[in-house]
């Protein structure tokens, strides 16, 4: 049975690759006998990715549920051998979905093996790499099209004015590549997608009974995108029935790669693991599809997209994001850590005439406590550099419209 599932995964991927091809910054580099493993959302192209990437390789994929039930693993790999005439590589797609996968991949690579790996849940492949393939192995994150691979896929050399209305396209249907290549509808497509990762990756994975309780705390996470968030709340306000049920919830929301949240800044170890966080979505067309509000907040909507920019520096390990907040409560959205030092200070404005004093006054009392002089508004349309001051304390602050800033990270 396994060799007439790997004919028809060969053929489908055959067909796949006659799609067009958005390269991305990220590469897959050559690394010996070390397993390469690719990590991200569902559908956010890291198979599509790979398959370019890769020149001789067997294919497998396990989010067949009949492959992923084959009791005989060998049976797998003489199938991929016959269908693909003894290939350089074995490209394992999805593979969290194969039982006790990290022992079948751990006897390959010992068997001299090159493997790569996909897989769509970052908490159980990190674990268990960790524990079983211990230094011998890379990783690299592949989310949803950044703006620059969204103009890229565009074709053609753009305007400025034809860059900015395009930001207002990606600001609200994102980056998922799917919808673009096959011109299909983007909310409906997002929202099948939203469900079925859910369902997946969750629900499925992890035996919850209470399908009902994350999905209201996924749809009510993104209904408050960009906004501070307690246990306690979230407990309350969805059918998650206790603190420690919504604190379960959201760690698996955050494996499937639906969330991600950035913690408060502290330079107390015990006030960094019980300070507040706040919560972002890896694409802004989920929060757009699946929000209760008619029309999401822009404002938000912009810091998102800058969260998911940090984000993916952070998983290159190039940084750490995290916000800064006092005690009366006033704030700057971002503070962006390199090593042991916080190298830029970041708000997010979508209309500079409605930035309030008190957004520039916490950016000046952040710089003075932080330490860090390297200011930055991300705005809709203004750029500029202005000294500003507060209560004697001076400070040059940069301003840049969020459409370049994104075309420079």
């Amino acid at each position: 049975m396994a060799t007439d599932i790997i004919l028809v995964q060969k053929r489908e991927l055959e067909k796949k690759l006659q799609e067009r091809f958005v390269e991305r910054k990220q590469a897959l580099k050559e690394s010996g006998n070390m397993i390469r493993v690719i990590t991200g959302p569902r559908r956010a192209g890291k198979s599509f990715f790979a398959m370019h990437a890769l020149k001789n390789f067997g294919y497998a994929n396990f989010d067949d549920e009949k492959l992923a039930e084959t009791k005989d693993y060998d049976d797998i790999l003489n199938a991929i051998k016959q269908a693909y005439a003894n290939p350089e590589y074995l490209f394992f797609d999805e593979i969290q979905n194969l039982p006790k996968w990290e022992l079948f991949v751990n006897r390959l690579q010992r068997q001299g093996y090159k493997l790569v790996l996909t897989g769509s849940n970052s908490n159980l492949l990190s674990m268990e790499l960790a524990s079983h393939l211990t230094g011998r192995h890379l990783t690299v994150s592949i989310l949803p099209f950044s703006f620059a691979e969204f103009l890229d896929f565009k074709g053609k050399e753009l305007t400025e004015s034809e860059k900015k209305a395009e930001l207002g396209q990606y600001m609200m249907y994102g980056g998922y590549p799917e919808p673009l290549v096959k011109n299909i509808d983007c909310m409906e497509y997002l929202s099948t997608l939203l469900a079925a990762t859910i369902y997946k990756d969750i629900v499925k994975r992890h035996k919850i009974r209470n399908a009902q309780g994350i999905e209201d705390l996924a749809l009510y996470l993104l209904s408050n995108i960009a906004r501070e968030f307690s246990y306690n709340t979230l407990a309350s306000l969805t059918k998650c029935k206790s603190v420690h049920t919504a604190e379960r919830y959201l760690g698996f929301l955050e494996e499937a790669f639906i969330f991600f949240t950035v913690g408060r800044l502290s330079f107390s170890a015990k006030k960094s693991l019980t300070s507040g966080k706040k919560i972002y979505c890896i694409d802004n067309g989920f929060i757009y599809a699946k929000s209760v509000s008619l029309s999401p907040d822009k404002g938000r909507l912009y810091e998102n997209l800058v969260a998911i920019a940090l984000k993916k520096k952070e998983l290159n390990n190039e940084l750490k994001a995290y916000y800064w907040k006092n005690e009366s409560q006033e704030e700057v959205d971002f503070a962006v850590k390199k090593g042991q030092v916080v190298a830029q200070l970041i708000q997010v404005c979508a209309s500079c005439a409605e930035m309030p004093e008190r957004e520039t006054k916490a950016l000046i009392k952040a710089s003075t406590e932080l330490k860090c002089d390297n200011l930055l508004v991300i705005t809709e349309q203004e750029e500029s550099e202005k000294s500003m001051s507060w209560f004697g304390t001076k400070r040059k602050i940069k301003f840049m419209p969020l459409w370049k800033w994104l075309l420079e990270q």
